[in-house]
């Protein structure tokens, strides 16, 4: 592998908006390119750490956050990769548990770009690229690599034969890129098994089943398929785990929301499969730690707005119709438990299906402000997102920025009251900047 270059040091996000312009898609899938750059910088995945690969269209992040954890609690050194990024772009990149700090990230940006020497290629591509290098140079024990998008064509699938490979559940998302039906998008997240490398199930349709399991027999993938190899359920307070080797009884997850018990089985059968005991399973589900999925917000000048009201700020960056399904679900749960009113401030993407996710909420009567996503290219204008609210069976009406919607979705609920600020993880991003 090639020596590391001296380091210039520059600005990073001056780096990062020149990769923006090396191609004239932003999405471009295939591994050709990403392939000629990794071998021009001497072949950098081929020295990481052992990886895992985690590909799926929900519940990829919660998975990625808890096998971190997990790994960390074993007292493992663990480098991370995931994607996008919230607030800033380092969020992507973590070595050795620490996210990569300014000097480090110019330097590798700046040798892939040397190296990259013009040629097009996609900014997830280069990038990508410059993480494996960090992750190649730096000493750790794993790689928790997550999947950009699909997962066949996606540059992180360059790992010849990663320690094991996890699919989360397989819905609707990025059909313009994936494919328009279920089949044809698991067949895309199946893409990552590997010969004699196993891959750990989350729950699936048993169309995306189908799909996963001929996949992982032309390639001769072992499975351990939620459901039938393990599962995971509440029940008594407490998350009870089963798998071949036994039961586990466990703290619930301390990120909320009744879909994470899933997410958290997932992690667990991962850490079961890599010969990790319980108390690695434990940490997994008590440490793990990642914004914008039901955080409630206690800082900065949108929570103070909503303390004045009295009401709960609630952030989640779900944003197809899966996640407004379990999200939905969540806040029926907890108007269950404790009564109390719901209101939403929402944006999206235009490539989103806006009004099937806003229909998940028709049931708990929500009123709802719609916004534009700051700096969002290819966001959905708050009148037509109003729009889809309305077709979508909800009182919905636009906004003029985020904090007056903020403020009338808390003045709406009252005291006591819960306004979720949701659709889109750019709209999520936008917030946590605004909010420290």
């Amino acid at each position: 592998m090639s020596a590391a270059p001296e380091r210039r040091n520059g600005d990073p996000d001056a780096i990062l908006a020149r990769l923006l312009t090396l191609h004239p898609k932003v999405i471009d899938l295939t591994l050709g390119r990403m392939t000629a750059l990794l071998g021009k910088l001497g072949n950098p995945e081929r020295a990481c750490p052992p990886a895992i690969h985690i590909a799926g269209t929900n519940g990829k992040g919660s998975t990625h956050a808890m096998l971190r954890a997990g790994l960390e609690g074993a007292g493992a050194r663990v480098h991370a990769y995931t994607s996008p990024h919230l607030a800033r772009f380092h969020e992507r990149i973590r070595l050795a548990g620490r996210l990569i700090d300014d000097a480090a990230l110019s330097a590798l940006l700046e040798e892939c770009e040397a190296v990259n020497a013009g040629a097009q290629i996609t900014f997830f591509e280069i990038t990508t690229a410059a993480a494996f290098l960090a992750f190649a140079r730096i000493p750790a024990d794993w790689l928790v690599l997550e999947v950009g998008l699909g997962g066949r064509l996606d540059a992180t699938n360059v790992i010849d034969r990663p320690a094991l490979c996890v699919i989360t559940p397989v819905s609707y998302d990025h059909q313009q890129f994936l494919g328009a039906t279920l089949a044809e998008i698991a067949f895309e997240k199946a893409g990552i098994l590997k010969p004699g490398v196993p891959c750990v199930v989350g729950p699936q349709t048993d169309e995306a089943l189908a799909v996963i399991e001929a996949q992982a027999a032309r390639v001769g993938a072992p499975l351990i398929v939620s459901g039938r190899d393990w599962e995971a359920r509440a029940e008594g307070g407490r998350l009870v785990f089963r798998d071949e080797a036994g039961l586990l009884d466990l703290p619930l997850p301390n990120l909320q929301g009744a879909h994470q018990i899933e997410n958290a089985g997932a992690a667990i059968a991962a850490l079961r499969a890599l010969g990790f005991e319980e108390a690695a399973c434990a940490a997994a589900v008590t440490r793990a730690e990642w914004p914008a999925r039901l955080q409630t917000l206690r800082t900065g000048p949108l929570p103070e707005i909503a303390r004045s009201a009295g009401a709960a700020l609630i952030l989640d960056g779900g944003h197809n119709l899966a996640a407004g399904q379990v999200i939905s679900r969540h806040f029926e749960t907890l108007a269950a438990r404790a009564p109390a009113p719901l209101s939403l401030v929402v944006g999206m993407l235009e490539t989103k299906d806006a009004e099937g996710y806003l229909r998940c909420f028709a049931p708990l009567g929500p009123r709802v402000w719609t916004v534009d996503i700051p700096g969002a290219q290819a966001g959905l204008p708050a009148a037509a997102l109003a729009e889809a609210g309305r077709r979508g069976g909800l009182q919905a009406q636009a906004a003029p920025g985020i904090a007056e919607a903020v403020r009338a979705a808390c003045a709406d609920v009252g005291p006591g009251g819960r306004a979720l600020i949701c659709g889109s993880l750019y709209l999520a991003g936008a917030i946590l900047r605004e909010n420290g």
